[in-house]
C-alpha cells in the first residue's frame, strides 16, 4: 500500500512539473490548485495522488449537474453510438433541433415567442462579441454602456466592456452594491443613485455620451465579487433602455440554468432583455455558447458571425439533457432555498468575524469578502443608514431573495480594505481540508462558492463546515502572527 501511494504521489508531482515546464504562463487555476484530477462524480473530484475534494468551483460554474452526471453521459453516448456527425457547422440536425426546442422552452416569456438563436464559437466570450456586433448592426450606433466590476470574457471586445479594461472603449456606469457602494450609502438609496446617474448620462445633451448601441450587464456579477443586482434596479435599467431604444444585453453565461434560484437570473426581476448571452452550463459540461435575441434585431447578413465549432453535437446533446433535468426536477427553485440556508449559516458563523466584510450571494452563487481586520469601519452617519429592511432586499429596490439583517440598528459604515492575502490563505486552508473554492472580486478578496445544483444537503453542510473552519483558522493565525505569508526574519510563513 505504501509503495502504491508513493507511486501515485510521484505521478502526481511529475504531471505538475511537466505542466509547469510546458504550459503558458497565462494559466491560472493550476497555480493555486495543485491538483491532477483523474476521476470525478457529482461534487467530488479524486486526484492522481488519491486525495478527494469537494468541488465548489464546478468549472467556473459550468457543471450545473456536477461531474459526469448519468443523464449527461447517456446523452453523449447516444450521439456517439448513433453514428451521427460530431460537428456540422451550422447545418440542421435532430440533435440541434432538440436543443433549441428545450432552450426556447426555458426562456423568459417575452422573449421565447419571438426569439432567434445564433450559435457562436464554443466560449462565452465569443457570444459576447456576437452580441456587441449584433446591437451595433441593428442600431447603426457604435457606443456601449457597461458597468464597473463587470466581467464578460477575455477577447478584445468582451474585455473592452469588462471592469478590468486597460483602454476606455465603453462608458462605465456604477453597479449597485452594499458593502462598497460607490456613493457611500448602499442599499436602496445607493441603487437609486446609480439609476439616476445612468439616466442623467443618457439625457444630458452635454454629457459627452451619445445614444449607445446597447447596454450589457450581469444580473449577478460573479467575477466582480458575487454582487446580485437589486431586482428593482434591473427593472429600472430595462425601462431606461426601452424608453430610449437601447438594446439591453443580459450576460447569463455564469448565472444561467438555475444557478441563482431562477432558471435565468433575469427571471427574478421579471424583465425581458433584448439579447441574452448564454454559455457554460448550457453545454452540459462541454463547450457551447449561443446568443438569443429578439427577431427584429436579426439584421445580419449571412456569415456576419460564424465559428468553426458552432455545430458541436455532443455539447448540444449534453446541454439538452442538462436543461431538461434542471427544469423537470425543479433544481433552480431548490438552489434558491438551499442557497438562502447556506447564506444564513455563513452569516451566523463567520459574518461577525473581524476579517469578514460581507457574506452575500444569490442561490448557489455565494461570496465571502475578506477584509483587513485591523482597519476600523467608520460610520457614515445615521442619516444615510439603510433601514432594517435594506440590504439585498427591501425598500423601493426590493429584491433578491431571502435576507435577514443582523440584529440591532443598521448603521451604514465605510468598508474596510480588501484583504486578498487573507482570501488566498482561506483558499489554501480549504484545499487542505479537501474543498475547492474560487477567488474573485475587485481585489481577488472574495472567496466564492459555485457548487453544482445537485449538491445534497449533507454535502452542503460539509462544504460550510470546511469553509467556516478555514476562515476561523486564517483569522486566528492572522491575529497570532500577522498577515499570511513570510514576514521579515521568518524562515517559514505562518500557517496559511
Amino acid at each position: 500500500m505504501a509503495v502504491t501511494e508513493s507511486r501515485a504521489e510521484d505521478a502526481h508531482e511529475g504531471i505538475l512539473r511537466r505542466q509547469s515546464a510546458r504550459e503558458s504562463s497565462a494559466r491560472t487555476y493550476a497555480r493555486a490548485l495543485p491538483i491532477v484530477p483523474v476521476r470525478a462524480r457529482g461534487l467530488t473530484i479524486e486526484g492522481a495522488d488519491g486525495r478527494r475534494y469537494l468541488d465548489c468551483l464546478s468549472g467556473a460554474g459550468t457543471l450545473a449537474l456536477g461531474h459526469n452526471h448519468p443523464v449527461v453521459l447517456q446523452a453523449i453516448r447516444q450521439v456517439l453510438d448513433s453514428g451521427a456527425p460530431l460537428t456540422v457547422l451550422d447545418l440542421a440536425t435532430p440533435v440541434k433541433d432538440a436543443f433549441v426546442t428545450e432552450l426556447f422552452r426555458t426562456l423568459p416569456p417575452g422573449l421565447a415567442d419571438r426569439a432567434r438563436v445564433q450559435f457562436c464559437g464554443p466560449a462565452g466570450t465569443d457570444a459576447v462579441e456576437a452580441a456587441l456586433k449584433l446591437v451595433r448592426a441593428a442600431t447603426g450606433r457604435s457606443g456601449l454602456l457597461a458597468f464597473t466590476g463587470a466581467y464578460h470574457g477575455m477577447t478584445a471586445g468582451a474585455l473592452a466592456v469588462s471592469g478590468g479594461a486597460r483602454e476606455v472603449r465603453a462608458v462605465r456606469l456604477p453597479y449597485p452594491q452594499d458593502y462598497r457602494c460607490p456613493f457611500g450609502v448602499g442599499g436602496p438609496r445607493g441603487a437609486e443613485l446609480a439609476a439616476r446617474w445612468t439616466e442623467s448620462l443618457l439625457d444630458d445633451p452635454k454629457s459627452g455620451v451619445p445614444l449607445p448601441a446597447g447596454m450589457i450587464l450581469e444580473p449577478v456579477q460573479g467575477e466582480g465579487g458575487v454582487l446580485p443586482a437589486p431586482d428593482d434596479w434591473l427593472r429600472r435599467m430595462r425601462r431606461i433602455t426601452a424608453d430610449r431604444g437601447v438594446p439591453l444585453i443580459a450576460d447569463e453565461v455564469q448565472t444561467g440554468v438555475g444557478r441563482t434560484g431562477a432558471f435565468w437570473a433575469v427571471d427574478h426581476s421579471g424583465i425581458t432583455p433584448d439579447v441574452m448571452v448564454l454559455s457554460k452550463a448550457i453545454g452540459g459540461s462541454l463547450p457551447l455558447a449561443v446568443l438569443v435575441y429578439r427577431d427584429d434585431l436579426d439584421v445580419w447578413e449571412p456569415g456576419a458571425h460564424a465559428g468553426t465549432f458552432r455545430g458541436n453535437q455532443l455539447a448540444m446533446a449534453a446541454g439538452t439533457a442538462t436543461l431538461a433535468y434542471v427544469r423537470e426536477h425543479g433544481l433552480a427553485e431548490r438552489a434558491g432555498r438551499l442557497g438562502a440556508r447556506m447564506l444564513a449559516r455563513l452569516r451566523s458563523d463567520i459574518g461577525g468575524s473581524a476579517c469578514v466584510g460581507e457574506v452575500r450571494g444569490r442561490g448557489l452563487m455565494i461570496g465571502v469578502e475578506m477584509v483587513e481586520p485591523g482597519a476600523e469601519e467608520v460610520a457614515r452617519g445615521q442619516g444615510d443608514a439603510p433601514g432594517p429592511e435594506a440590504g439585498p432586499g427591501g425598500g423601493d429596490f426590493a429584491a433578491h431573495g431571502p435576507y435577514t439583517p443582523p440584529p440591532g440598528p443598521q448603521a451604514a459604515r465605510m468598508p474596510r480594505p480588501a484583504a486578498p492575502e487573507l482570501a488566498e490563505a482561506v483558499r489554501r486552508e480549504c484545499l487542505r481540508r479537501g474543498l475547492i473554492v474560487e477567488l474573485g472580486g475587485r481585489h481577488g478578496a472574495v472567496v466564492r462558492l459555485l457548487p453544482p445544483l445537485t449538491i445534497s444537503d449533507e454535502q452542503a453542510t460539509a462544504v460550510l463546515d470546511r469553509l467556516t473552519d478555514a476562515v476561523a483558522t486564517v483569522a486566528r493565525d492572522h491575529e497570532t502572527c500577522g498577515p499570511p505569508g513570510p514576514r521579515k526574519g521568518d524562515t517559514a510563513p505562518c500557517r496559511g
